[in-house]
């Protein structure tokens, strides 16, 4: 019933090689113009309530997920998850049902969902030093507006992605291609919570910074191509000069 959900290979795979090209180690970038942020679990600390909502929507259907196997798929948009988790056959039989239903659970716990610390003062010194922001989230549009409430994102983001701006979401790179679009810039770095942003990135063709704030290891960030791991958002801040020179 339950599919082996695999992490994104670590940059010196075969695999990886051979189809999921991008930044190298080594490679020098540009001085960012973008920064391309991630919502859930990067600014907002939502990642156990998704989990949570997943598990009690599966066992809706009569599945049974271990929770600490869900919590490895947040990150993932909703399309994507429910295959990598339960297996094509349920995504094919119960996929939207289950999205649904996982809505359903969420949504009542919505107003538990705070910021991180620091989460709006790393996007005002982001845009204080010239760099324009855009939010990458793969969040159904209403929980993207509230979240954006949360933290008054609408006054310092240029701009910002939801669920309903792509046909597939993280890891896939489409919603960071749509953010960089709407932002306009050359030269983006990603910054994100979860293995899947840095997948994303990785397929985008461009380097990110981690948060450990969504629950994933600091060794499995960076195996996925993150080019460094910070512990908050505040000490990401403290280290905005390395961040922005984006090199790696």
């Amino acid at each position: 019933m339950e599919a082996e959900l695999k992490p994104p290979r670590h940059r010196n795979d075969p695999g990886h090689r051979a189809g999921l090209t991008g930044p190298v180690r080594g490679t020098r970038y540009p001085m960012v113009d973008t920064a391309v942020v991630d919502v859930d679990g990067t600014l907002i600390d939502s990642n156990y309530q998704h989990a949570l909502a997943w598990y009690r929507a599966f066992r809706h259907y009569g599945f049974t997920l271990p929770v600490w196997r869900l919590h490895r798929a947040i990150g993932m948009g909703g399309d994507q998850l429910v295959g990598s988790v339960a297996g094509d056959e349920v995504e094919e039989r119960l996929g939207d049902e289950l999205r649904a239903r996982w809505s359903a659970e969420f949504d009542p716990m919505l107003h538990e969902v705070q910021p991180f610390d620091g989460a709006r003062e790393l996007l005002v010194e982001l845009r204080d030093r010239g760099v324009t922001v855009v939010l990458a989230s793969s969040g159904k549009p209403e929980h993207v507006d509230h979240y954006l409430e949360l933290i008054d994102g609408k006054s310092v983001a240029h701009g910002w992605t939801t669920s309903g701006d792509v046909d597939r979401t993280k890891p896939a790179p489409d919603l960071l291609q749509v953010a960089l679009r709407k932002a306009g810039g050359e030269s983006p770095v990603m910054v994100g919570d979860s293995v899947w942003d840095f997948a994303a990135a990785r397929r985008a063709g461009y380097p990110g910074y981690a948060l450990r704030t969504g629950g994933f290891s600091e060794q499995e960030l960076l195996e996925a191509g993150a080019a460094a791991v910070y512990d908050s958002l505040t000490e990401l801040r403290e280290n905005l000069d390395e961040v922005l020179t984006a090199h790696r």
